[in-house]
């Protein structure tokens, strides 16, 4: 036995149409704007009152989920593979920006890696520098033949 809800030419009877919160019974009405998508096609209640100030009531409420035309079980599976190869798409997109990001990191890591490794090397040089400064005075003060206290030492052969 077929009900209005399957008919999408049935009309349903005024006793089961919801009221809306104006207390009116809605009117049928079928969405004919292809947005949103999908709802094209699709049967809604809506209130049929306009106000005293001309301002439409908003109540609507959906009795069909999609449009009533039967798709085939081949174009279903054919929307899905299409849904799941945007889907890889936009995966294989993001994995790709992911991966050229990547690439620029690791590319701004290695030149401070170098920077680093070149201001190391400077300041190693520059502290082998000071050492041999002060090292060299001392080393001649010692090497006259004084000791600590200033006296000569004796060389013994």
């Amino acid at each position: 036995m077929s009900t209005w809800r399957d008919d999408p030419n049935a009309i349903p009877p005024w006793n089961e149409r919801p009221k809306c919160h104006c207390g009116f019974r809605t009117w049928l009405q079928v969405w004919t704007d292809p947005l949103p998508q999908g709802k094209k096609g699709c049967r809604f209640f809506k209130c049929p009152d306009i106000d005293d100030d001309f301002k439409a009531c908003t109540f609507m409420q959906w009795i069909d989920t999609r449009p009533l035309g039967r798709v085939s079980l081949k174009e279903e599976q054919e929307r899905r593979v299409r849904q799941q190869q945007i889907r890889l798409k936009g995966k294989e997109d993001e994995l790709k920006r992911r991966r050229a990001e990547l690439g620029q990191r690791e590319a701004a890591l290695k030149i401070q890696e170098e920077q680093f490794q070149a201001r190391e090397a400077q300041f190693k040089r520059e502290a082998d520098e000071q050492k041999n400064r002060y090292k060299e005075p001392a080393q001649s003060s010692t090497t006259d033949g004084r000791n600590k206290k200033g006296k000569f030492l004796r060389l013994t052969q």
